[in-house]
């Protein structure tokens, strides 16, 4: 019953020199990434956070670390400031990296929620798919409680195209790729567009921003979903062949990190041992996340990677025609929903 084993980061994975920018990085999987990107002597890893004093709580911990200290002791750590609920602190997130960051080798998109409620975010689209700077919620299915990292869509893809030109021209510095990854999971295959088909004319905008097509059951799959949408398509902007910047995603599986302490009481014995039985520990979570950022080559350039292992047809309405035109059409709004708050962008539609 228990997840696969992940294998150590392969021997000689080295980001000497490297800086990496993790969201969701005070917490979590988040935390623990950033944390091995240390160990793997990256020069500055900077951690994406909404409280500043989570941020230097967060760096305290890292810096306090042992394996840290001994091989990477004056590796710059930072926190900066990001709302995901909010496609304006996106636009901020931005700009203050492109002035303060000359060099981006990887971009880890961890950060991110899932809620059993109907809400909308800061910028006015239901909260889930906007993006909430939160590392975990509970996920409840109709068989089974389970927690994974979510990762929200919007503000993660105004952050991406964003930062694409900095990640492109860092690669061509280096003569070698630079990453772009977000954290995805198995669990975009039950997404509910099949049973609740976007309408020919309609927008994908509205289709998951009305509360009639809500569907707290599914949402988390269908925010999974668009990863795999916006990672295609940030693959085809880049170009398939000999990549400059290396686009993927991951699952990082079932992880134990602590959250069950907020559960009801009846439920905590069950998850405890559901947890000790299949449930990975956040170090080995992690390192599947290492190892699409850092380990992974132009091979799984617009793919999706589960146990470390490139997988293909895991979403199969997305290679059937409706699936095509859906990814044409969010493409388009999105990248037009983007640019009302950083122009821009607008070259990418």
């Amino acid at each position: 019953m228990g997840a696969l084993p992940i294998p150590p980061t392969p021997p000689g994975t080295d980001l000497t020199g490297k800086t990496a920018i993790v969201t969701g990085g005070n917490a979590g999987l988040g935390l623990e990434a950033a944390r091995q990107y240390l160990t793997l002597k990256a020069a500055r890893v900077i951690i994406a956070v909404r409280s500043p004093a989570k941020g230097k709580e967060a760096i305290a911990e890292l810096k306090a670390d042992p394996t840290v200290q001994k091989l990477n002791p004056n590796a710059a750590i930072e926190a900066f400031p990001l709302d995901l609920d909010d496609f304006q602190s996106g636009v901020d997130f931005v700009r203050k990296v492109k002035s303060e960051v000359p060099e981006l080798d990887i971009l880890l998109n961890n950060g991110g929620t899932n809620i059993l409620k109907y809400h909308k975010s800061a910028s006015g689209h239901e909260r889930v798919m906007q993006g909430l700077p939160l590392s975990a919620r509970i996920l409840v299915t109709r068989t089974l409680l389970i927690r994974e990292t979510a990762v929200n869509v919007y503000t993660h893809f105004l952050i991406s195209l964003g930062l694409l030109p900095l990640l492109i021209s860092t690669a061509e510095r280096r003569g070698a790729p630079t990453h772009l990854s977000f954290v995805g999971s198995s669990m975009q295959s039950s997404h509910s567009l099949t049973k609740k088909p976007l309408t020919p004319n309609g927008s994908f905008l509205e289709h998951f921003d009305d509360q009639k097509t809500y569907d707290a059951m599914t949402r988390y799959q269908d925010s999974k979903f668009m990863v795999n949408v916006l990672v295609r398509g940030l693959a085809k902007v880049v170009g398939e062949e000999n990549p400059k910047v290396i686009v993927n995603h991951m699952c990082p599986g079932l992880v134990y990190t602590g959250f069950d302490k907020n559960l009801p009481l009846w439920l905590k014995p069950l998850m405890y041992i559901y947890r000790r039985v299949s449930a990975r520990h956040v170090s080995e979570g992690a390192r599947t996340l290492i190892h699409a950022t850092a380990a992974e080559g132009s091979e799984s350039h617009g793919k999706f990677l589960s146990n470390n292992i490139i997988r293909s047809g895991e979403v199969p309405f997305l290679d059937e025609a409706a699936g095509k035109a859906f990814t044409e059409k969010a493409w388009k709004e999105l990248v037009a929903e983007c640019s009302k708050f950083e122009p821009g962008l607008s070259r990418y539609a």
